[in-house]
């Protein structure tokens, strides 16, 4: 009979869903536990659970191999040349096998958050969002946009969500950003923080400082540029994810930001 592997557990919450990671290699735990720092508590049950397998030392890995995402069956499968990883969304459980780096979970959770909430209305968005006054404010675009340089330009008194991957849900009190740890250039976690989402602003580097209303129509082939989705051969999920970005853009101010590299572009944000 093989004895069971004694794992040791981490709880990553993000936008409000935990995950329950189980790895045996200790050294590789407290990696994870300083990368999701801020992210992380003592739960033992979550709303998802993953068992973590390393790749032996000296196999070869290609992070940079193409990503396949595919249902199987019940199962989501999930592939790319650092990580193979199946998930059950029936019994929330899964297991990845993967080399001891911290971003290839990085990748399976990006995945999984997402999956999930094309169901639940909500998406990742690539925008940076930051917290000002109580109200949420996020910047979209596609690189070199603007993301990074909006996160630095922010004042004091705004706290950093995300200067990359912006997370946002509808709830009972209408949208809601939250912060996650999943850094761009500026190499900085957001904060594990939420707020209501006044607006989102889609970014265009010019001469000027100033902000234009969208059509609602532009806006929607715009947000969904922007929406990060791993499963565009799966319809269901297709058409969900459609139908709330529709129901989105009617609901939450898109607007069109040009700006000047320049701090005074914050004096229009509200």
């Amino acid at each position: 009979m093989i004895a069971a592997v004694e794992r040791a557990s981490i709880a990553i919450t993000i936008g409000g869903m935990t995950v329950i990671v189980r790895v045996s290699d200790a050294s590789f735990l407290s990696v994870l536990e300083k990368r999701y720092e801020g992210f992380t508590g003592a739960a033992t049950t979550g709303d998802y659970e993953f068992d973590i397998d390393l790749v032996p030392m000296g196999k070869p890995v290609v992070a940079d191999e193409d990503l396949s995402v595919r249902r199987d069956g019940g199962l989501w499968k999930l592939e790319r040349g650092d990580f193979k990883a199946e998930w059950d969304p029936e019994s929330r459980k899964g297991r990845i096998q993967q080399s001891a780096n911290q971003y290839s979970l990085d990748c399976v959770l990006r995945i999984v958050h997402t999956l999930v909430l094309a169901r639940q209305e909500g998406f990742l968005l690539h925008a940076s969002s930051a917290v000002r006054n109580g109200r949420a404010f996020m910047f979209s675009g596609v690189s070199g946009a603007g993301k990074t340089t909006m996160s630095r330009l922010a004042p004091a008194d705004a706290t950093l969500l995300t200067d990359e991957i912006s997370y946002v849900r509808k709830e009972a009190d209408g949208y809601v950003a939250y912060g996650t740890p999943f850094a761009g250039e500026l190499a900085k976690v957001g904060e594990n923080v939420r707020a209501p989402l006044a607006a989102v602003y889609l970014l265009r580097q010019g001469r000027e400082n100033c902000i234009d209303d969208i059509p609602k129509r532009e806006a929607t082939r715009l947000l969904l540029r922007n929406i990060l989705f791993f499963a565009p051969q799966d319809p269901e999920l297709v058409q969900h994810l459609f139908d709330f970005a529709c129901k989105f853009v009617q609901e939450v101010p898109v607007r069109r930001l040009t700006f000047l590299p320049d701090a005074r572009v914050w004096e229009l944000i509200r």
